[in-house]
């Protein structure tokens, strides 16, 4: 179904939200907003809106109904969509998850260890049954009659006897944590409402470790909840982080010795420990002593984790201190302010990203040349051994090593080519025992398809590392003009790394080459990387991203009419800020919760999370210079008349908390405005994150596969 068919089938008109201008005024600028009386959701014109502009939408692409069904059966079939997870070994169980056919959400399930010296997981067949096994969730039994559904918060005791779970059923991310005794399946009296994510147990399993949030949704309070009592009544605050800017949160070293209190903001933060042993008495309001690792000092960001070596305490941090990449040091937990030994020094070139202490080695997350890698740290000799692949282009990281005795290191590992895979590397002799690489029915062979990395050149002579994937029976990109995907992101230093998409097969099935632009503001390419897109350097990420989508098409990888753009949240500010840039570079924009009104949302502390945006994006209430800047890219300000635009779809969630459906919707109604072809779809019963339930997922990326093939001009 091509693009122009869709335009001359007969739909409703698009809707017009009524002009009712507010003025905003700041450093001496006056800005007419006549939209942003869609902020408030509790108006029944809004949502009838809101309302309007999905029946517009579905009735502009009813045509691509049957492409649709065609893609989500494609993506299905190529699912076991009956399976099992590689477990986990905790305690003395081995925990793992199922899927079952037809249910939308997974099982938590766990089967008995064979001995104390049990360390290789069980082949599991999900057509036999498992000796011992007791699910222990359900999510499915739990979601019946919600819409929305996601997990928050799953955590067993230690002598795993109960476990707790937090669900969210409106998308907002507060989360209603419960108890339950897994022998008896009695549910405790235990309600804790309205709590952040990441709740769990104490390593005692007599209370609950849990965070809340300010009237600006920032977590700012952790409380210790005495397992058994039925409300928040009786809990004790054990800490408070006061500056906005900052938020906090608590854990437990993976030795189950100290617990750790952390603060932290985009650029510092800072870290106290306090034994384990003496959560009991600080439940109590009794004073404990406490271990300050380092004092809180501007942009200096560092995280903690300890060893016993030799018998004595020590703790490794990593931290950025003089070192934009970070090094890892480590001092004695009985002399804190003794002076920090280096164990990893900083390397250009090289990003430390995470230390996972166990008692016999650490686990160390790095990037290198672009790529997340991972290594085994020997603390005798201080030695960083790599776990080396072969493919050039891949992602591997550390992915659920529980038990602090452990003599193995679990792992995933994918590339764009081949499928999620989980390893166990056995740290005394070097093998890597694969344990499960991820189904992909109908046929799938990663010889079929291509990656590869191009270094495009930024105007400023920067390169930028673009990844390329493909299907080789349409040729190699470049030999002729090919549909491109083109995505980007470029926020917070999160780096989009290699990875497989069952999805993303029945594009380049039909010939589109995926690609992704690795721009400035990721992590990519370390620390000066994300600096390099962020702040007063922001620009330089929109920049990025035209001059990829200009250079794929002067070198004959495609033509403008052929790609499509797409990126989400902070990546939609992407998307909205290059169409205003360079329209005349793709057909098509797909903008997934898009942050398009940054600044009229930057310059509201009132509104979630935004005096912690400060340190990304700048503060434009108080700085003139910020102001300016920011409103020379936000999108929704600088939308263009009399300019040709790319087809634009925006995609957004009334519940979403961090980024208001508000955004799209202001924008997209200042598209029209333009004459520009925009269509909103607001999910009205979701989250920041979209639909929950994998098959509610997979229609919904189908609906933007068929958008994206159409605008591409691809049937089949």
């Amino acid at each position: 179904m091509t693009s122009e068919h869709l335009r001359s089938s007969p739909v409703p008109p698009a809707p017009r939200a009524q002009r009712i201008p507010v003025t905003r005024t700041h450093h001496g600028d006056a800005f007419e907003d006549p939209y942003e009386w869609l902020r408030d959701r509790e108006s029944p014109d809004v949502i009838a809106h809101l309302e309007a502009e999905n029946a517009h939408a579905d009735a502009v692409l009813a045509p691509l109904e049957p492409l649709r069904e065609r893609l989500f059966e494609e993506i299905r079939g190529r699912v076991r969509e009956t399976d099992l997870s590689v477990p986990v070994r905790r305690g003395d169980w081995w925990y793992y998850g199922r899927s079952v056919k037809d249910r939308q959400y997974g099982l938590n399930c766990r089967a008995p260890l064979s001995g104390p010296d049990d360390w290789t997981p069980p082949r599991l067949s999900p057509d036999d049954e498992v000796p011992g096994e007791q699910v222990l969730f359900d999510a499915n039994v739990e979601a019946e009659g919600e819409e929305f559904f996601s997990l928050g918060a799953f955590s067993v005791t230690t002598d795993g006897a109960r476990l707790l779970w937090g669900a969210d059923v409106r998308g907002d991310e507060r989360y209603t944590v419960r108890v339950r005794d897994i022998a008896t399946g009695e549910q405790l009296p235990d309600l804790l409402e309205g709590v952040g994510a990441g709740a769990q147990f104490t390593p005692d399993g007599a209370f609950i470790l849990y965070s809340t949030v300010d009237d600006a949704w920032r977590p700012d309070r952790v409380w210790l909840h005495r397992v058994g009592d039925a409300t928040r009544e009786h809990d004790v605050e054990i800490f408070h982080e006061p500056d906005e800017a900052f938020w906090a949160g608590a854990g437990y070293t993976r030795s189950d010795r100290f617990l750790e209190i952390a603060s932290g903001s985009n650029t510092t933060s800072e870290v106290t420990l306090i034994a384990a042993a003496d959560v009991p008495r600080l439940y109590a309001g009794e004073d404990v002593d406490s271990i300050s690792v380092f004092s809180r000092e501007d942009r200096v960001e560092y995280s903690v984790d300890h060893a016993v070596i030799d018998g004595r305490d020590w703790l490794y941090v990593l931290h950025n201190a003089n070192a934009p990449d970070f090094e890892l040091v480590r001092l004695p937990a009985d002399d804190p302010s003794a002076e920090p030994e280096t164990v990893i020094p900083a390397e250009d070139g090289v990003r430390l990203e995470d230390v996972d202490c166990l008692r016999d080695f650490a686990i160390v997350e790095f990037r290198q040349g672009g790529i997340p890698r991972i290594g085994i740290l020997d603390y005798a000799t201080h030695e960083l051994r790599e776990i080396a692949f072969d493919e050039p282009l891949f992602s591997a990281g550390a992915a659920g090593n529980p038990e602090w005795t452990q003599p193995t290191v679990r792992l995933h590992y994918g590339s764009f080519t081949t499928p999620g895979t989980v390893y166990d590397y056995d740290v005394a002799t070097g093998e890597l025992h694969r344990r499960k690489r991820a189904s992909v029915l109908g046929g799938y062979s990663p010889a079929d398809y291509g990656q590869e990395r191009l270094w495009v050149p930024a105007a400023d002579g920067t390169l930028i590392p673009v990844s390329l994937v493909w299907k080789r029976s349409f040729g190699e990109p470049g030999e002729v003009p090919r549909p491109v995907h083109l995505y980007g992101y470029g926020a917070y230093e999160h780096s989009i790394d290699p990875a497989f998409s069952t999805a993303r097969l029945s594009l380049l099935d039909r010939g589109v080459v995926f690609a992704v632009a690795h721009v400035r503001g990721g992590g990519e390419m370390g620390r000066a990387w994300y600096e390099g897109g962020k702040l007063a350097n922001k620009r330089s990420t929109f920049g990025d991203f035209v001059d990829v989508a200009r250079f794929l098409v002067d070198e004959g990888y495609t033509t403008p009419a052929r790609i499509v753009a797409e990126g989400g949240s902070a990546g939609g500010l992407l998307m909205g800020a290059v169409a205003n840039l360079a329209p005349e570079l793709f057909g098509g924009i797909l903008a997934d919760v898009p942050f398009v009104d940054a600044l009229t949302t930057i310059l509201d502390p009132s509104l979630p999370l935004t005096v912690i945006e400060w340190e990304e994006w700048g503060d434009p209430l108080h700085d003139p210079d910020v102001y300016a800047y920011m409103k020379s890219y936000t999108p929704y300000e600088n939308v263009r008349d009399g300019v040709r635009y790319p087809r634009i779809l925006a995609m957004t969630s009334l519940n979403d908390t961090r980024v208001f459906y508000v955004e799209p919707a202001k924008w997209v109604q200042r598209l029209r405005d333009a004459g520009v072809d925009a269509l909103l779809k607001c999910e009205m019963t979701a989250g920041h994150g979209g639909v929950s339930g994998r098959y509610n997922a997979w229609r919904e990326r189908a609906y933007q596969l068929a958008w994206i093939l159409d605008v591409l001009g691809i049937e089949e």
